[in-house]
């Protein structure tokens, strides 16, 4: 497992542990990196550069034509952001994966990949408002089509698929909505007629290890959870390893076959000749030299380190949200000014089962409350609190709130947004670390003020 250690950063030679052995907590720390061989340095350095200098021509050619490894320029890959690739992929039992500037970034580059005009996509209802905006306005005008179904029943995915479907897709945690998505009866359906599930585990990095239910693909916005203290935007793509891309070489014949984009390249052949690395799969390094290198959807070297921070206290850090998140979920639904209160913890029949499935006894860190008083209540709410910020971040060490019908999901048509949880008198929790019994007091000041 010496391999582990083995990276561009030049880090010791010292014998990583047994991946087997490892725990979240101890990946977080460890994962891909142990010190520079020529500092000693235990972070991980930033390698804040846009270029590198090359070998011989002949060398530097194989790299670029992806014969050899190496490093070209930062749009494409970097050191650090290296690191916090394969720190993520062994996370999430993955086999490659890619770090860009943001999740939106993420979810669009993971699409791209693997679709062009006249392809389909079907993906659940239930999303975060600027994710319908991506899937039915910006790539439906690049020729791309986007399916909704209601993910109640996996069948729907099953049905609204065609010979031109590339992918399905769904939150595992849909944000604000909290129902969870049932990826493992939609990866089998996937699985049975050759279609990839990617889902978006935003919501529960560590929690949740969609690899092990059949997903594909993981999607993150690292700006949340991962990041942990809103200071950095990012986000990642992990390939599970789990999808055969040469078995259904006709749907994915970019993947699987020439592709002009990279002068006729065979990505599911050129992975073959490259290090053996948690930072490279077919999937992830056709999205690396084709989508990034053309988009120039790149993460910072800089922001890579902040993550990497982040990435550090990942588990300790969600679980005390979890556990705050319940209690305040708890005493809201007890609240008369309270109409109904969302949490995954609380939930009842098939969406409990699959919250136990997926998440354990945890049950996330966000909660969606409805106000009696509808609109103009959760306007007044928000206005009112003191303590907790009114933000539209999730996943910070700080409490935040948001009217979600103002903000997040005002431009998603009404029916649409109903559909995806959203009423006129909801508000959003993404609970932090801070002391429970001082966010209570906050909460309900601000629950008074509404009326």
């Amino acid at each position: 497992m010496s391999e582990v250690y083995d990276q561009r950063v030049r880090p010791t030679t010292k014998s990583a542990p047994p991946l087997c052995a490892l725990s979240d907590e101890t990946i977080c720390l460890h994962g891909a990196y142990r010190s520079d061989r020529d500092s000693k340095a235990i972070a991980v350095p930033i390698y804040q550069t846009a270029a590198y200098e090359f070998g011989t021509p002949r060398e530097t050619a194989d790299v670029f034509s992806c014969h050899a490894d190496g490093n070209t320029y930062s749009r494409i890959m970097n050191p650090t952001a290296d690191i916090l690739e394969q720190r993520v992929a062994m996370l999430d039992g993955g086999v490659g994966a890619l770090a860009v500037a943001c999740g939106q970034a993420a979810i669009t580059t993971a699409i791209l990949n693997i679709t062009m005009a006249g392809d389909n996509f079907v993906s659940s209802t239930d999303l975060y408002g600027g994710t319908w905006q991506l899937f039915r306005t910006t790539l439906g005008r690049l020729g791309i089509e986007v399916r909704f179904v209601n993910p109640d029943d996996p069948d729907n995915f099953r049905r609204a698929a065609d010979a031109r479907t590339r992918c399905f897709f769904g939150e595992v945690l849909p944000n604000p909505k909290l129902v969870p998505f049932p990826i493992e009866e939609v990866a089998r359906i996937g699985a049975d007629i050759g279609i990839p599930l990617i889902v978006d585990n935003t919501m529960g990095p560590s929690l949740c290890k969609p690899a092990r239910y059949g997903a594909a693909l993981t999607v993150y916005s690292a700006t949340k959870y991962i990041c942990g203290h809103g200071t950095a935007l990012g986000g990642i793509i992990v390939d599970n390893g789990n999808f055969d891309w040469t078995a259904h070489a006709d749907r994915f014949n970019t993947l699987a076959g020439p592709d002009s984009a990279h002068d006729h390249i065979v990505w599911t052949n050129a992975i073959g000749g490259l290090r053996s690395s948690l930072g490279h799969s077919a999937f992830t390094l056709k999205a690396r030299m084709t989508v990034v290198r053309d988009l120039g959807g790149c993460i910072s070297p800089f922001n890579a380190f902040l993550l990497l921070q982040g990435l550090e206290t990942l588990p300790l850090r969600i679980q005390r949200q979890c556990d705050n998140a319940r209690i305040l979920a708890e005493r809201l639904a007890e609240h008369p000014a309270v109409a109904h209160v969302t949490y995954p913890g609380l939930m009842r029949g098939k969406p409990r089962e699959r919250v136990d499935k997926y998440f354990g006894r945890f049950g996330g860190g966000m909660l969606l409350f409805e106000l009696k008083g509808g609109y103009a209540a959760g306007e007044r709410f928000i206005d009112a609190l003191q303590l907790i910020y009114h933000a539209v971040n999730i996943g910070d060490a700080r409490t935040l709130a948001v009217h979600p019908a103002s903000t997040t999901h005002a431009q998603v048509p009404r029916a649409d947004r109903i559909a995806a949880g959203v009423t006129d008198g909801s508000v959003r929790l993404s609970v932090g670390l801070e002391n429970v019994d001082d966010l209570l007091s906050d909460i309900n000041q601000a629950l008074d003020a509404a009326g």
